[in-house]
C-alpha cells in the first residue's frame, strides 16, 4: 500500500521496496483539466533534472523533458507528452534505472509547467487536481504518493518532488514548491540554461 504524503513529506523508497528491491523505479504524474472557462485546454509537462549535491545540474542534457527523452546515461526516460490530461491515472511517467544514475547525481528532481501558461492566461488555480506518485518498477506496487489537490495557487511552474540519494537508501519528498519567473525561472534556479 502506498504511503499518502503531505507537502514536506519523505520516504525511504528503498524500505518501502522490501524485499523485492528498488532498481528502477517510474514516477508519474497526473492532472485534471480545467474546468471549461480557463483558456481552452490546459497542457501540463512533466520534466526531471538531474541534480548534484549544491542542487544543480552539471549540464543543459540533465534535463529530461518532451524536447529531450533520453538523459545521456540512459537512466531517465520520459515516456512522452500527453497534451490533455484527459483519462484516469498517470498522464506522463519518467521512469529511473536506480542503479544507471551518475554517481555525481544526488537528486532527480521533477517539475510540472503548464504549456503556453501566459499566453493562455493559465495558472495551477485553473486546475481541478494533480498529483506525483512512484512506483517500483519490479512488481508495480506504488511506493508513494503526493496530491496536491485543488488551486496550487497562481504559479504556472510547480516543483513536484524529488527522488534523492541518503546513504545507501533512494528516498522521495513531496514538495509542492514554486519559484519566481515561471518555468524559465525555475529552470534558472537549478542551473539550466534558457
Amino acid at each position: 500500500m502506498a504511503i499518502s504524503l503531505s507537502k514536506g513529506g519523505t520516504i525511504s523508497l528503498t524500505k518501502e521496496a522490501g524485499p523485492r528491491g528498488l532498481t528502477a523505479i517510474t514516477v508519474g504524474l497526473g492532472w485534471d483539466p480545467a474546468p471549461q472557462g480557463f483558456g481552452g485546454t490546459t497542457d501540463l509537462d512533466a520534466s526531471a533534472l538531474l541534480l548534484n549535491a549544491s542542487g544543480r545540474v552539471v549540464q543543459d542534457s540533465d534535463f529530461v523533458f518532451y524536447g529531450n527523452l533520453v538523459h545521456s546515461s540512459g537512466a531517465v526516460s520520459h515516456l512522452g507528452d500527453n497534451l490533455t490530461g484527459e483519462g484516469e491515472g498517470d498522464d506522463e511517467q519518467i521512469v529511473i534505472d536506480l542503479l544507471g544514475v551518475p554517481a555525481g547525481v544526488e537528486s532527480v528532481t521533477f517539475l510540472v509547467s503548464i504549456y503556453d501558461a501566459e499566453k493562455k492566461g493559465q495558472t495551477f488555480s485553473s486546475i481541478a487536481s494533480s498529483f506525483i506518485r512512484v512506483v517500483n518498477n519490479d512488481g508495480g506496487t506504488e511506493l508513494a504518493r503526493f496530491d496536491l489537490g485543488e488551486g496550487a495557487g497562481s504559479t504556472s511552474t510547480l516543483v513536484f518532488g524529488e527522488v534523492y540519494r541518503d546513504g545507501a537508501e533512494w528516498k522521495f519528498r513531496a514538495l509542492g514548491d514554486t519559484y519566481d519567473g515561471g518555468f524559465e525561472g525555475t529552470l534558472r534556479r537549478f542551473g539550466v540554461n534558457v
